[in-house]
Formats: structure tokens, sequence, C-alpha cells
């Protein structure tokens, strides 16, 4: 993933040693003998010299170096390891160097034809919900992702669907290598296990897969990642505050942090120690919102993203279709161009909301009372979310303490609900901010970034519309989330949220916020149908953004008022 963490080129599989792991990877010609070797280590790693000559010469000693392999395994003494045959598979699939792509692709070919059974990627591009053409475009964002092989060996789907907005990425890999690769208070393989077991809450083992081998790279312990009652004590009794900040942080209060730091506490965390552990866990709880929201697929060397076992003839690897593109294909001509002309109604229709709205708020000022009233009036909405899905997969389950609790309204109707954080007696610019740059210094700095770049982040543009200021939409995007959380803006008018944001968007954003591992194909393309893909992923972005920044500043306020 874009970690930070530059890869050693070990290839440890993502736990694959255990049998549960392995057993659906449907290969008949195992490669676990003894006799293994990874005789490209160095030269894999050299495929990142910036230098190009270099490049060239390691891709050349790779060619030969598998090619001696494939000679060796013909007589059996020896044969390419899975882990070399995965990680030719991604390059073939992710390299954002073509001469790189084009070989990787190359010898798994000579390896197959050599009777060598080579993986196959079960995805064609990096999201089951948004075309791989749309993505894998030689253009502007291509200096972006050549720049993140050269940086960290590999270009991640994550990577691939944020370089849809270059600006952001830059300041996001500046924040994830700042948070697991810089000098900090805590050892790098337990950020990478405290990001395993925050990913877990929600069920997304895209992250979990990511940070389990960067754990392992890392020199973690393999064991931990079998279930966290393997993990060291101090790191399990981080359990209640991972879970609360995913789920419900409005709960979280200073005993929470008064018994991780107390001098009493056994064992004790240190108030930097802790502050990073709780960024990573936002950090990555946030992501998972993301990771869901986009329909990610699994890298093509994770666990669900290859298969070993032959492929039908003529069998093209393809991204999941959306659940109701069948429906779209089979539409008649008629209804296709109708539903083009609803949505672009939907377009103008919003388009002229945003204009109208300003003029309102121009011409008129609520009182302070119908604010109030606003803001409970959105927070108290009644949107539907819940969606059945299967079982998570044990990797993840094994990792997940209390997977019952899960989150639940900021204020169901009719029962008490817990005091609103008023962001003018909270907030990220006059409080949580100094807080985090006193006790883990340049990290406030890295995430004041990543929230100034989201929030400002406009291309002024609407659907098929140019010259389109997006700020009173993006505004109330950011809010509807604090709103969810129960924080509120007093000089905000919630009223702009009802008027902007239609319910199919409400749906997704509120699901991909709240409960991201119910976010499905149907629900993204329900909202915004007129609108480019970019433009969904910069909502998504807007999302994880203000989520990150409201499970915070809970966490922020109760370690403030310790500190008191």
């Amino acid at each position: 993933m874009a970690s930070g963490s530059t890869p050693s080129f070990t290839f440890q599989a993502n736990g694959d040693e255990t049998p549960r792991q392995v057993s659906g990877s449907g290969s008949s010609r195992r490669h676990d003998s003894e006799s293994e070797i990874c005789p490209a280590t160095k030269s894999l790693a050299r495929l990142c010299s910036r230098d190009k000559d270099e490049r060239a010469t390691a891709l050349e000693k790779l060619s030969q170096e598998i090619l001696v392999c494939l000679e060796l395994d013909r007589a059996g003494s020896a044969r390419l390891s899975k882990q070399t045959l995965l990680h030719l598979l991604r390059l073939s699939r992710t390299c954002p160097l073509q001469e790189v792509r084009m070989r990787a692709t190359e010898l798994l070919s000579v390896a197959q034809e050599e009777g060598i059974e080579v993986p196959r990627a079960l995805a064609s591009g990096p999201s089951a919900f948004i075309p791989a053409k749309e993505m894998l475009i030689e253009g502007l964002n291509q200096d972006i992702l050549i720049e993140s092989f050269l940086s960290l060996g590999r270009v991640d789907h994550l990577t691939m669907v944020m370089a849809l907005h270059p600006t952001y990425l830059s300041c996001f890999l500046r924040t994830q290598h700042a948070l697991f690769e810089l000098d900090g208070p805590l050892p790098r393989d337990w950020r990478h296990y405290v990001s395993v077991m925050a990913a877990a809450r929600h069920h997304c083992s895209y992250m979990v897969q990511q940070h389990s081998k960067a754990f392992l790279e890392a020199g973690g312990e393999e064991s931990w990642l079998s279930g966290i009652r393997h993990a060291h004590v101090k790191l399990r009794s981080l359990h209640t505050l991972n879970k609360l900040l995913a789920h419900r942080p409005w709960l979280i209060t200073q005993q929470h942090i008064q018994e991780l730091v107390c001098a009493g506490a056994e064992p004790r965390w240190s108030l930097a120690e802790l502050i990073h552990a709780v960024i990573l866990m936002a950090h990555t709880h946030s992501l998972c919102s993301f990771v869901w929201g986009c329909g990610l697929n699994p890298e093509p060397d994770h666990i669900g993203g290859y298969a070993f076992h032959p492929l039908s003839p003529g069998h093209i690897p393809h991204s999941p279709a959306p659940e109701d593109s069948r429906q779209e294909a089979s539409q008649s001509l008629p209804s296709a161009v109708r539903q083009t002309v609803d949505g672009a109604v939907e377009v103008e229709v919003l388009m002229k909301r945003m204009v109208e709205l300003q003029q309102q708020q121009e011409e008129e000022e609520c009182t302070q009372e119908e604010m109030v009233t606003r803001f409970e009036r959105e927070r108290s909405e009644s949107i539907p979310t819940a969606v059945v899905r299967g079982a998570p997969p044990e990797l993840v389950l094994c990792l997940v303490e209390e997977p019952e609790f899960r989150y639940e309204d900021f204020a169901p109707r009719g029962e008490q609900s817990p005091p609103i954080m008023r962001a003018q007696d909270y907030s990220w610019e006059d409080h949580g901010f100094s807080v985090v740059q006193r006790l883990l210094p340049d990290m406030g700095q890295f995430l004041d970034e990543e929230f100034q770049v989201v929030s400002n982040l406009t291309y002024n543009r609407m659907a098929m519309h140019e010259d389109v200021d997006t700020y009173t939409l993006r505004k109330a995007l950011w809010n509807y989330i604090h709103c969810l959380y129960g924080i509120r803006y007093d000089d905000y008018d919630y009223g702009s949220v009802n008027v902007l944001l239609e319910r199919s968007l409400k749906v997704f954003v509120k699901t991909m916020a709240c409960h991201p591992e119910q976010t499905t194909a149907r629900i993204y393309h329900a909202f915004w149908r007129h609108f480019r893909h970019s433009e969904k992923v910069h909502a998504n972005l807007i999302v994880m953004e203000a989520r990150q920044q409201a499970a915070l500043l809970y966490t922020l306020r109760s370690i403030t008022a310790y500190i008191k």
C-alpha cells in the first residue's frame, strides 16, 4: 500500500503459510518445496532505481535469473517461488513503467509455456465500481504513480484511485510516510499492527492484508496475525479505544485516556505513544471508508486477488459488474436516453439550488434558534443503511473482539442523545492541532495540510459544466458528516444540507462514513448519476477526511481534559 514503507522484497506472503488462507488458490502444482528459490530479489529491488540505465540493467538481470530458474525447475532441482510469481503478476498489472510492466507479462508467459502454473489476476482494474480505463490513462497522474513506484516499490489500487486527484495524493503520501516511517514513539511493526486492528473493525480485508504484510516486513511476530490474543498486552489494551473510535467516538471520555496513561495503568502508555496510536487508528478507519466507498478490488497478490487454477478458454479477467449494470445493459435505447436526460436534469436542478442558496443566505439571516432546529432536524433524519453481507473472512474475524459492537445513530429518535460538541468550544484549528503538535511534533502539520487540501480541492466543474463554484456543495458534505457525528457549527445553516444533498447521496455518505463495510455498487451508482467517477472519488475524499477529523476531535478533547 501507499503506507510509506519501502518494501524489503522478502516476498513474505500475506500469511499464506496458514492452510485457511491458501485453500482458495486452487493450485494443483504447489510452490512450497524446500528447493524453492527467489533468485531475483536484488533485481526486483533495483527496478525502483531512479537511474533509468540501472533499471534497464536490473530488468535484464531479472529476466536472465528467472529464465535460469525455469531451466532448473524443469530438472526438478529448484523452482520459482509463489511469492516471486505473485510479484511478477503485480508488476504486470500495476507498474506505471511500461517497460517493466511488459517484461513482467512476458516472463509470466514464458513460465507458463515452460509448464509452470502461473497466477492470474481476478480483476481487470483497481475498482469494482469505476471502469479501469478511467484510471489507467497515460496522463498527468502518471508522474505521481511513477514517483510512488520508485519510492515505495509498488503502486497499489488505493494509490491508483487517489491519483485521480494528484494534489491530494501527494499530501496523503507525505502523511502516510510520516505516520509509518519517520521517527516516532511507536516501533514500526507496532504501527502496522495498530492499523491491522483498526482495519479489522470494518471487516476491511484489503487494509488488513496491506498492513499485515508491512508488519511482517518490519519484523513483526507472525503469530500476532492469527488473533489479537497473541499480541502484546499493551496493544490489546487499545481494544476499547479502537472500537469507540471506529463506531461511536462521541462516547470517548477522559476516563478512557486516564486508564491508559495514568501512573497506575498497567501496561502504561505515554501520551506521545497514545496520540500516535490514536492517529493511526483514526487514519485507518477513515481509509477503510474510502476502500469500501470506491469498491477497491484486492491487489493482484492479495488473497482473493489471484488464482492459480486454469481459467476457461477465452476468459478475460474483469472487475465485478455493478449490481445494476446488467439491467442497464439490457435497456432499450429510449430508456437509456431517458436516463441520460434525467441525469442531466438532476445536475441542472442542483446547480440552480446552489445559486439560489447563495443568494438566499446573502439576503436572509436566520436566528440562532432556527439554526439549532435545522441542525437537530438533520442529525435525527432517518437514513437507512443496513445491508445484509456475508460473514467476513477468517483473517479479519480473528482480529476483532466484540464484533457485535457497531455504529449507532448519534441521536436515535425518542432516546436521550449524548451532548453535542460545538465546534466553537473545541475545534481542530483552535485546539486539536496544537495538542497533536505538542505530543507528536510535525504530525499536526501533516494532518492540517490534508484537511486543508481536501477542503479547498476544486476543479470548478460539475458534471458537464465548467466554471462552477462548488464551495457550498463541498461544505455541505463536510458538515453533514460532522453532523452525523454530533458536531455542530453555530454559524452554519444546516438547511443547506437538505437542499444540496439528495437522499441517494445521503444514503451513500452515511453508509460510507458509519457502516463502510455495507457499501455496495448499487448505493455508489445511485447518486450523482451524471457526474464523472473522479467527482465521486472527490466526494469520497471529503467524507474520509471529515470522518477522520471528527473522530480525532472527540479523542483529542478527552486528552486535553486529562492534561488539564
